[in-house]
């Protein structure tokens, strides 16, 4: 509703003086504001804040009247009366100083374009020179103790009992009194007949304020006893007063009243107020409603605040401000929200927890429209600061005056409100719109459309939260306008956050000028416009243009002042006003696109003054100042150049019967909410219709519906006759805002065709419509309606209908202790009081309606509901907090509950499928305490465990193992651990197996009795699988110098493993040798060894890779087991099922000319091998590679650290999978030849050749554009391309390959090799097989797999015949018994290879930079095995070097 902004900010009196001001007496239009101090009458304006003049008294005349002690104002600001202390009433005359005598003046720079245009207009932009006149004073001869003013006269109480009623003309009239003692008092009026019944004999009033509404005083005696005095007739004679008074009362101190409301707040010593309403039938003082601090909320000064001091309600009487004799201020809404309190939180303490002392508040009032409160504070506290004290509260900027005399100081604190406030037709949007003095505070925006540079410059998006920077403005904050809003450095990023923050429009200088304050605001539908309306005229503003439109001729703007409101109509601004040339009132209607003047406009003229206006589809509705109702049609007309809206009178309604006072309405809405029977089976366009007028009455919401009893037969012969309105009913009561749409929507009937309600401290309330289930006739008891009410813990500003979402605004502060250092014990204001910022907020309210209807057995209906709303993102969160808060209140009620709603929720949740995750996550946010009477009401937890798992749902069925783990005992919840593990390894999840790894070491170490520990020599940790491709170079590069044909064989191979074997189980003894970490090896290998049985290579490496399962290490064990390959031909369709790996096909070309090809081809490797030569795969640049993480790099990972990359690797990837220049593929297939020639094993080779594709790009293109390729190889070559796979499986392929090779597992190497189609592989196997270690079946199996593969690729996959000759000499050398040596310089990198029949690369031979096709999901290969070469992390450097030396054919660099 209102909320504070900004700091305070210090209004210094330009005049030194010994005395400090202690009242504050506002004007009534609040333009002009009394100060007095003991023998001084100030009177300050209020834009600009200045002071315009000082009447100080002499000290003759101050002996004999005394000090001053109150002020009133005459109601049209032509006189105030001043109270002093010796029983005087001082009147004194407010002379003006002519047309053109101004104080200050506004001084606007030569050609400025801003300059008088008529005389009238400057008045409003400047402070009017003023004097004060005194006239004969009056004297009342006993203590005043309150003044108050009537339209004509001047009421006051006497400290002796005794009312006095004065002229404001002075003594001319006369003065009558009526003593309090013959009053008669009673407690309500009906019984006071009976005479006086509360004895008054030498009671006085202490404090009393006129109620207009209620046509009354309310008065706080000075016993303590609250009463409402009322005259019986228009006199004001003793016995034509009678009062009732407020039972069970006697501490009251003061009094306010509240004239659109009918309340009367009071004060109590308590430090409560009460606020009393007059019961219409019996005319008794009842209790509406308290305010108070709860201890909730303020445990520290809930009853520790003293006695209520002053109230002061708004201008528009929607919040009350209150402080107390401790100090503090708090606001409350009319009916109870409470929305700010100076006693907690950053205005109490200083970030270091220190306390503060809170503000003590002599005197306040608000500002014009609410947007300021004026606080004077109390002197001690003030002279404190201003002598160089310790007080806390405010600072002189300028220099310290001496000590004896001081610069009086008021604080004005700044705030922003809602435009509900003033506007109530706003609440059928679903936008909040909050106005300040001078700018605007939107929540909507389409990121499209709201800009994204503020005038300020845009800030980055890294930069932090502008609420938590001090605003860069130079000088202090105080010497700028009010309130550095908290969003103005922030405009561009009002929909970037997630809409935190608000989209701010400063309001155009030149309309606020002559037209401040702003009264009106409205925004329309689409949230894209809005307009405005001040003093006189309005403005409107679009967000997608970001410009305002103001009146061309100021004439027409400063003749018109905007009574009843502003709405929007599509694109016209409808405006209800008053029109000074015509003295009339006037309905006018704007188009937004044309200029903004009286000729584009379409004016209808009215009878009476308007009070509220509001638009429902295309129907205006008026309230009118002789209470009645007129509804009008407007229409869109386009028969000019531009179009115009016609405005035609359907009905009116009088309404005098049912409302008292018209200014008690608070706002007006048509609505299409209809209770009777027909609502279940209106038409969807009837549902459109305004079927009734909501009325609030002074909280009280009234409902008047068209009235259907009478014939219908006349609705059909004319049409344009509407139904009479039936008369009213009341729906509720404590009512401060209602919202409704027009809009509506099948599938969400019951969200659309609700009433909201927002009560005060009583929370929301909405009356919902009640449908029957699938058209079924509905049942006769079963209302049409019900009125649910729910708590938020927001104040509500707007409804979202269909996202069941309310959005509010809250206030937040931030502490600026260090912002200045304290001068000489001195506090500047910035310190004592933290910075106020306005905060969007929204809360779900759909659990509160759902949880409301089940209460009520209603649990149809909350299905219905339910569904409705289920896409809803936040659905799954609504179940939550339903099962939560319910659970929270029965299991924690002290008293036994005799109908416990849990089992009912829980019931209700299952009809969705998200049943299972609400229970969990609910259990997880919930204490342990909790949760037997959680699963009593839902079900056994291990039941649930087991459903998940037939859903599929592991993620859930976690959750519950947490749960299990807490409520059973560990073997059950390894148990189930291990069914959700096997499942989880089985799918693939591998965070998932993770975390169950972890899970069960945690439950293993965690139990007693575990069985004895059994030494493993495999260390699955979480670190280890293929990741040393993350972080680690390996080069297993063999290099020519160092190869000898002794070193190279096979036992080294084999003995690989057996390091990390050895120290593996070393590191488990000494992590106390749990025999849990067997437990998950038994499970870990059994999932390996079933997926090698099953040929799925391609999980395999997954597995090892996300689960860090030492692969080579079990395939070393595994050797003559399961790694074994029964059908070469089976296992080589799988694989190239899994890894998409086209079978290859025989191209044309290469039957021709297998040789020349070959011949051509060695020349270009030649060329593009000797550009290359310096780069070594063993560049100590390698060690440095940064881990990537993104699974799009991670083909590239190994060679980010190689300093060769160009552009980006992705570069390389979209020409070619985007079927880029086949030429730029061609080219780069040579490289074959160099892999071929070196290591089989190394798949860090992949490294060397895409280095350079990356790096040497251009250094090819040119080798290139040098040579001469003829069609028919650029044929071949294309071929090749078709029978390769993506790039990512061959990576993955290679590694597997390189992984078997260190295991030793010969014939998944011949296998991979095949697919490969590595002829090097095919012959380093061959020689292997020499070696006397090699069992001979694994020789015999070879033999009989590749004539298997042999015979199979004759008969159905001729496009292996071509490699399969190649290969034919190991063939036949694996057929013969003699075994021949393998030359070493067969295996030499660099050299031309003599045997070129050999190394010739065929058709589909792999090349590392050819990315074909979308990579395939899966595998993130490379990733890291932490001991795929034997080597452990906590190896020795030295052994790591002296093991690569010793062993010659392997280069390991390992960081």
């Amino acid at each position: 509703m209102y909320f504070l902004t900004g700091w305070p900010r210090r209004l210094l009196c330009p005049l030194k003086s010994e005395e400090h001001p202690f009242h504050i007496q506002p004007s009534s239009q609040r333009f002009y504001f009394a100060v007095l101090s003991e023998t001084q009458l100030s009177v300050w304006f209020s834009r600009p804040s200045v002071l315009i003049v000082s009447y100080i008294e002499s000290a003759k005349a101050a002996s004999q009247f005394g000090f001053y002690q109150q002020a009133e104002w005459k109601p049209d600001d032509s006189m105030i009366a001043v109270a002093a202390a010796k029983g005087y009433i001082l009147l004194f005359d407010v002379v003006g100083g002519g047309e053109d005598k101004y104080l200050y003046e506004p001084v606007y720079p030569k050609g400025s374009p801003r300059v008088k245009v008529t005389p009238g207009y400057k008045e409003e932009q400047c402070a009017p020179a003023l004097s004060l006149e005194m006239k004969r004073p009056i004297d009342l001869e006993a203590p005043i103790t309150s003044i108050q003013s009537l339209q004509e006269d001047l009421l006051v109480s006497t400290a002796d009992g005794y009312l006095h009623i004065l002229h404001w003309d002075g003594v001319a009239n006369g003065r009558k009194a009526v003593s309090l003692c013959t009053v008669p008092f009673s407690l309500d009026l009906q019984s006071a007949r009976g005479g006086p019944s509360l004895d008054l004999e030498g009671v006085h009033i202490r404090d009393l304020e006129y109620c207009l509404t209620l046509d009354g005083f309310a008065a706080v005696l000075d016993d303590g006893r609250l009463g409402f005095i009322t005259p019986v007739a228009s006199g004001f004679t003793a016995d034509q007063l009678q009062g009732v008074w407020a039972a069970d009362v006697t501490d009251g101190t003061c009094v306010a009243v509240n004239n659109k409301y009918r309340l009367m707040a009071f004060g109590c010593a308590s430090g409560s107020v009460l606020v009393y309403t007059i019961d219409t039938t019996t005319g008794s003082m009842q209790l509406s409603h308290k305010l108070e601090l709860t201890p909730k909320h303020y445990p520290d000064v809930w009853n520790k605040t003293g006695a209520v001091k002053l109230i002061r309600w708004s201008p528009d009487y929607s919040v009350a401000m209150v402080t107390w004799e401790c100090g503090g201020l708090s606001l409350w809404s009319v009916f109870g929200a409470h929305l700010i309190c100076t006693l907690g939180e950053d205005f109490a303490y200083r970030s270091d927890g220190t306390k503060k002392e809170p503000i003590k508040v002599t005197s306040m009032c608000w500002g014009a429209e609410g947007y300021h409160l004026w606080v004077i504070t109390s002197k001690e506290e003030v002279g404190l600061v201003e002598t160089m004290g310790e007080a806390e509260l405010v600072e002189n900027m300028d220099a310290p005056p001496p000590a004896k005399t001081q610069q009086a100081g008021i604080l004005q604190f700044h705030f922003i409100k809602s435009a509900l406030t003033v506007n109530p037709c706003t609440s059928n949007q679903e936008q909040v719109l909050l106005h300040g003095e001078d700018r605007l505070y939107l929540t909507c925006g389409d990121p499209a459309q709201v800009p994204s540079g503020s005038p300020e410059g845009a800030r980055p998006p890294h930069t932090p939260h502008p609420h938590n920077l001090p605003h860069c403005r130079e000088g202090s904050p105080l010497r700028h306008p009010p309130g550095p809003s908290p969003g103005s450095t922030s405009q561009g990023l009002s929909t970037l956050l997630g809409h935190k923050h608000w989209h701010v429009v400063q309001i155009h200088s030149t309309y606020l000028e002559s037209n401040w304050p702003i009264r009106f605001a409205a925004i329309d539908t689409a949230g894209q416009c809005i307009a405005v309306a001040g003093r006189r005229g309005f403005a409107h503003y679009s967000m997608a243009t970001r410009k305002w439109k103001l009146f061309g001729n100021i004439t027409q703007e400063q003749n018109m002042t905007v009574t009843g409101g502003l709405a929007w109509w599509k694109d016209f601004v409808v405006v209800a006003c008053y029109n000074f040339i015509d003295q009339l009132e006037e309905l006018r209607l704007y188009l937004r696109s044309s200029n903004l003047d009286n000729a584009f406009a379409s004016i209808t003229k009215l009878q009476s003054n308007t009070l509220l206006l509001n638009v429902f589809r295309d129907t205006i509705i008026l309230f009118r100042a002789d209470c009645s109702i007129c509804l009008y049609s407007i229409e869109r007309r386009h028969d000019g150049p531009n179009p115009s809206a016609s405005v035609t009178l359907l009905q009116e309604v009088s309404m005098s019967r049912y409302i008292p006072h018209p200014a008690l309405v608070v706002s007006v809405t048509l609505t299409s909410v209809r209770t009777e029977t027909g609502i279940t089976l209106k038409a969807p366009q009837q549902a459109c219709m305004a079927e009734s007028i909501m009325l609030n009455l002074a909280g009280q919401l009234i409902m008047l519906q068209r009235d259907r009893s009478g014939p219908q037969v006349r609705e059909k012969e004319d049409q344009k006759k509407l139904l009479p309105f039936s008369p009213p009913i009341v729906l509720a009561q404590c009512v401060e805002n209602v919202w409704t749409t027009c809009r509506s929507n099948r599938k969400k009937r019951h969200l659309l065709e609700a009433l909201w309600l927002s009560c005060g401290e009583a929370g929301m309330k909405v009356w919902l419509p009640l449908f029957p289930r699938d058209h079924r006739k509905p049942h006769s008891f079963l209302s049409r309606r019900i009125m649910l009410p729910f708590h938020i813990n927001i104040y509500p500003l707007a409804v979202l209908f269909e996202d069941a979402l309310v959005l509010g605004a809250s206030n937040e502060t931030v502490l600026y202790d260090g912002l200045q250092s304290p001068r000489e014990g001195r506090e500047p204001l910035e310190v004592a009081f933290p910075y106020c910022t306005v905060e969007r907020t929204s809360q779900i309210y759909l659990h509160h309606i759902l949880r409301q209807l089940l209460v009520r057995n209603l649990g149809e209906q909350a299905l219905l509901l339910a569904q409705s709303c289920a896409a809803l993102p936040y659905f799954p969160h609504v179940m939550e907090l339903m099962v939560h808060v319910v659970l929270e209140e029965e299991a924690t009620s002290r008293e036994p509950i005799p109908d416990p709603l849990l089992p009912t929720v829980a019931k209700f949740i299952t009809e969705f499928p998200l049943f299972l995750q609400t229970i969990v996550h609910c259990a997880r946010k919930t204490e342990y305490a909790l949760w037997n009477y959680l699963f009593a009401a839902v079900g056994n937890p291990k039941d649930l465990f087991e459903e998940c798992l037939m859903a599929q749902d592991l993620d859930t069925a976690a959750s519950y193992l947490i749960i299990l783990q807490n409520m059973e005992v560990p073997a059950v919840s390894r148990q189930h651990a291990t069914l959700l593990f096997n499942t989880a390894l089985e799918q693939g999840k591998w965070d998932l197996c993770r975390h169950m790894i972890r899970f069960l070491k945690a439950i293993g170490s965690g139990e007693m009795e575990t069985p004895p520990p059994t030494p493993t020599t495999q260390e699955p940790s979480s670190t280890g699988g293929f990741e040393f491709f993350r972080n680690r170079s390996i080069s297993l590069s063999l290099s020519a110098d160092s190869i000898t044909a002794g070193k190279f064989n096979l036992q080294k191979t084999f003995s690989m493993p057996s390091g990390p074997s050895s120290k593996g189980s070393e590191r488990w003894s000494r992590d106390g040798d749990c025999a849990e970490n067997m437990y998950i090896d038994m499970m870990l290998w059994r999932h390996a060894r079933h997926l090698l049985e099953q040929v799925r290579l391609k999980d395999l490496g997954c597995f090892s890779a996300q689960l860090g399962f030492e692969l080579i290490g079990w395939l070393c064990r595994e050797r003559t087991r399961v790694a074994r390959v029964d059908d070469f031909v089976a296992a080589l369709k799988r694989l190239h099922k899994d890894f998409l790996w086209p079978f290859p096909v025989i191209p044309a070309c290469s039957i021709s000319s297998p040789f020349k090809n070959g011949h051509r081809r060695t020349v270009l490797s030649q060329r593009l091998l000797k550009s290359q030569s310096a780069d070594s795969l063993l560049n100590s640049d390698m060690d440095t590679a940064p881990p990537q993480d993104s699974e799009r790099n991670s083909n590239h990972t190994w060679l980010d650290g190689l300093g060769a990359l160009g552009p980006e690797p992705k570069e390389t990837d979209t020409a070619s999978s985007h079927g880029g220049p086949r030429t730029q593929e061609a080219f780069l297939s040579p490289l074959t030849n160099k892999m071929e020639e070196c290591s089989i094993g190394s798949a860090t080779d992949l490294t060397e050749t895409s280095s350079m594709v990356d790096g040497e790009w251009t250094m090819v293109d040119e080798n290139f554009s040098s040579l001469s390729l003829t069609q028919s190889e650029l044929e071949h070559i294309s071929m090749e391309l078709a029978n390769k796979g993506p790039h990512k499986s061959q990576v993955q392929l290679r590694y597997l390959l390189h992984v078997f090779m260190e295991a030793g597992c010969l014939e998944w190497c011949v296998v991979i090799g095949l697919i490969l189609r590595e002829a090097t592989v095919i012959k380093q196997v061959v020689n292997f097989l020499d070696s006397p270690e090699v069992p001979p079946d694994t020789v015999q199996s070879i033999r009989s797999g590749l004539l298997g593969v042999d015979a199979w690729a004759s008969s159905d996959c001729l496009g292996y015949r071509p490699f399969l000759n190649l290969i034919r000499p190991q063939l036949q050398k694996l057929m013969e018994t003699a075994v021949e040596q393998v030359q070493p310089e067969a295996f030499q990198t660099g050299a031309p290879n003599p045997n070129s029949k050999l190394a010739e690369p065929q058709p589909g031979g792999p090349r590392a930079e050819d990315i074909r096709g979308p990579a395939p999901l899966g595998l993130a290969l490379p990733l890291e095995p932490s001991g795929a070469l034997g080597l452990e992390d906590g190896g020795a450097p030295a052994e790591q070097e002296e093991q690569a030396v010793e062993e010659g054919a392997y280069d390991c660099t390992l960081s």
